[in-house]
């Protein structure tokens, strides 16, 4: 049962480790009142595909998860054919008529089907996640408008097959390409950014909650200060989270420079990144105390 209200949404979803500001909470409530996909932009690493993989779980629907890449067509994407098991029907069907196989192998026992087709289909309502839609191409687009507008699926030899249950829709972009205005005015919209000092903190208190307040500041305010730079990769929310967990590992109870350096690489992953860091943020700690 869908949240009567944006608080209750919010806090639901922090119930299940998930810390929405009030944008997210109204965009993730509309989207189960309204019945309309969301479309979550932001750069990488802001916790756009971890809002709905926190809908699926404060929700309790399954999630069916279509991960995007250059070239994703509709048949790893909606359904294909299964044609070898057409092949050995047509085989098998000996000296039976050409237009009553034909009539046969077009059934649904031969088809198999796809993210996108599995989440229409499903009898139990579903959270469908569409993630990094910036990944394909315009045309890959158009094929999503009439799953979008209408929540079904034309297949050309069995007809339109449409949702029996209204699934939540969440599409993701890194914002690396922009998106047609067909499928921006079928969504809800929702920008997501790196969190402030304050929000961060408390992301990373509540999943890592024996770390003290002061180090969980001191950790959110030197990782703010390596994504202010020129990187290739900035440190994701995830890393964050990560990082305080190593840091509890290690049994420190301070960032100084010899900390930083022998666990930067929990939040830079690029050996050029790597070397910048250390000179403009690794300098400026404070060694370590006698």
């Amino acid at each position: 049962m869908a949240d009567e209200s944006v608080e209750a949404v919010k806090q639901s979803l922090a119930e299940v480790g998930y810390l929405a500001d009030e944008p997210a909470a109204l965009v993730s409530f509309l989207a189960q009142r309204l019945g309309k996909p969301v479309l979550v932009e932001g750069p990488a690493g802001v916790g756009k595909t971890e809002l709905a993989k926190a809908l699926s779980r404060s929700t309790g629907r399954p999630l069916v998860r279509l991960q995007c890449y250059e070239g994703l067509d509709e048949a790893k994407a909606m359904y294909e054919w299964n044609y070898r098991k057409q092949l050995l029907r047509i085989q098998a069907g000996g000296e039976a008529g050409w237009e009553d196989v034909q009539e046969d192998i077009f059934g649904t026992e031969f088809l198999l089907t796809r993210p996108l087709m599995q989440a229409i289909a499903s009898p139990e309502p579903v959270v469908l996640l569409i993630d990094e839609i910036d990944k394909t191409d315009q045309e890959f687009e158009a094929m999503l408008l009439e799953l979008l507008s209408d929540f079904q699926i034309t297949i050309p030899e069995l007809g339109q097959i449409s949702a029996t249950t209204m699934p939540i829709v969440v599409l993701t972009s890194n914002d690396s390409r922009e998106l047609t205005e067909a499928l921006k005015r079928r969504c809800l919209y929702l920008w997501l950014d790196y969190p402030g000092v304050e929000r961060e903190m408390e992301i990373v208190l509540l999943h890592a909650p024996e770390m003290p307040r002061e180090l969980a500041r001191r950790l959110v305010e030197v990782v703010e200060m390596v994504r202010a730079l020129d990187l290739k990769k900035p440190p994701s929310i995830a890393e964050s989270i990560d990082w305080a967990r190593t840091l509890l590992l290690m049994g420190v109870d301070d960032i100084d420079r010899e900390t930083f350096n022998n666990s930067m690489s929990i939040i830079v992953k690029h050996r050029t990144d790597i070397d910048l860091v250390a000179e403009r943020v690794g300098m400026k700690l404070p060694d370590r105390a006698a």
